[in-house]
């Protein structure tokens, strides 16, 4: 009850009050006059007179008990506003002694990781982790001290090709690592990322890691274990990742451009829309990769595998994939413009719609792969077997077909215009008509189907 209705009480008790004290000399006077009145009159006036101080005194009782009630109520709102104000300067007081407890453990995790001992070292890196948990305003700092962590401290000091791969990662480093690879990437802060330039974290365990977005340029993670680690948008321009596991990792829009990747395990990685621009995958392992419209150009994929691995729509021009496996891989719409594919395994592989234009195809399997529709002008497909492939469509414009092997494939409607056919084999070549040959550059050598309609 507020102090204003206290004071409206108040003035009426007072009213109240004034009346309960005349009235008995009200009363007075009117039972000295009733002397004159006959007994009815007086009985009445009596009754009356007794009516009136009853109800003037009940008023009065009632005001009395509702001041003090608006009293004890006036009392108890302001004791409930005094401890409001208690509790808000007590919660003020423990959340700056939080802070403080919070400052004074982050200033002796920083000045423990400058201690010689390793243990005491790994202790102040998950003693940030924690103090990172419990603040949030700590938080990247504590991301941005790590990273300098393990940039200074894991400098790649070993020269030693055979010590660098029986060497183990320190536990400090690794402690580090496994904090940063636990980060929640919704409490970056906006324009920055987790620098880890030319960090040395060759054989580091970054199983299921979260680098998404992180700056590794550089960086060098040979024989690292990154197996379903998340570097999605993630910066690996000029890396070391030889012999590195990425198998089932999400490299979905990952700059690996000048990376080097020779020996490693991509197998069933998600690596679609990457730009793997000239880097070396020799011997790599692609299978059941998805590489959809990933720019692989002038990428080194000699002896690489990539059987079942999708190609679809990516970009390998200038590629080497010299004795490469693609074996049922789907190459659909790819460009593979001047690509070195020698004795590459295709076998089964989709190669619809693909651009093939002047790539190097000699000596190279290809059972049952599907070329329609495909542009392969000027393609050199010498010594190549091409047996029961489906050409449908393709247009073979000048290319080098000398000794390939074109038995049981399917040549409709073939552009096959100024093509070199010396010692091919055409025969059970299916849907060959002869006005497809009367520009072909044949000879005795040839083996043709017998009864080539015309």
């Amino acid at each position: 009850m507020s102090a204003n209705k206290t004071d409206v009480l108040k003035n009426w008790l007072i009213v109240v009050a004034l009346t309960s004290i005349l009235s008995p000399i009200v009363f007075f006077i009117t039972f000295t006059k009733m002397e004159e009145l006959s007994n009815q009159p007086k009985i009445e006036n009596r009754t009356q007179v007794f009516s009136t101080t009853a109800t003037l005194l009940l008023g009065l009782a009632v005001m009395i008990h509702a001041y003090v009630a608006a009293k004890r109520a006036q009392a108890l709102q302001e004791s409930a506003i005094a401890a409001h104000k208690s509790n808000e300067i007590a919660i003020k007081n423990v959340r700056i002694a939080q802070e403080r407890l919070i400052t004074e453990r982050f200033m002796t995790a920083i000045t423990q990781l400058g201690h010689q001992s390793a243990a005491t070292r790994t202790g102040a890196i998950y003693s940030l982790e924690r103090i990172a948990q419990d603040s949030p305003q700590q938080y990247w700092t504590i991301m941005e001290i790590l990273t300098a962590f393990v940039r200074e401290n894991a400098a790649g000091k070993l020269q030693n090709e055979q010590i660098q791969q029986t060497a183990r990662t320190p536990t400090d480093i690794q402690a580090a690592l496994n904090v940063i690879a636990r980060r929640q990437i919704q409490k970056d802060q906006p324009n920055q990322k987790i620098d880890l330039r030319y960090a040395d974290m060759s054989t580091a365990d970054l199983h299921k890691a979260n680098f998404q977005q992180a700056d590794l340029r550089g960086a060098n993670l040979c024989q690292a274990n990154l197996h379903g680690a998340n570097l999605c948008e993630a910066n690996l321009e000029g890396a070391k990742l030889s012999g590195s596991i990425l198998y089932q990792a999400n490299l979905q829009s990952t700059n690996l451009t000048d990376a080097d990747l020779c020996g490693a395990n991509l197998n069933c990685a998600q690596a679609s829309g990457a730009n793997l621009r000239a880097a070396n995958l020799t011997g790599a392992s692609l299978r059941g990769a998805n590489l959809r419209r990933a720019n692989l150009y002038k990428a080194n994929l000699q002896g690489s595998n990539l059987k079942a691995a999708n190609l679809q729509e990516a970009k390998l021009f200038l590629a080497n994939l010299q004795g490469a496996k693609l074996g049922k891989a789907n190459l659909q719409g790819t460009g593979l413009i001047g690509a070195n594919l020698q004795q590459a395994n295709l076998n089964g592989a989709n190669l619809q719609q693909a651009n093939l234009n002047a790539a190097k195809l000699q000596n190279t399997e290809m059972f049952f792969a599907n070329f329609s529709e495909a542009s392969l002008r000027e393609t050199d497909l010498c010594g190549a077997n091409l047996m029961g492939t489906n050409l449908q469509m393709a247009i073979l414009h000048e290319a080098n077909l000398c000794g390939a092997n074109l038995m049981g494939a399917n040549l409709n409607m073939t552009n096959l215009s100024h093509v070199k056919l010396e010692g091919a084999i055409l025969t059970g070549a299916k849907n060959l008509k002869l006005h497809q040959m009367t520009f072909t550059q044949d000879d005795v050598t040839t083996h043709l189907t017998d009864n080539v309609p015309s």
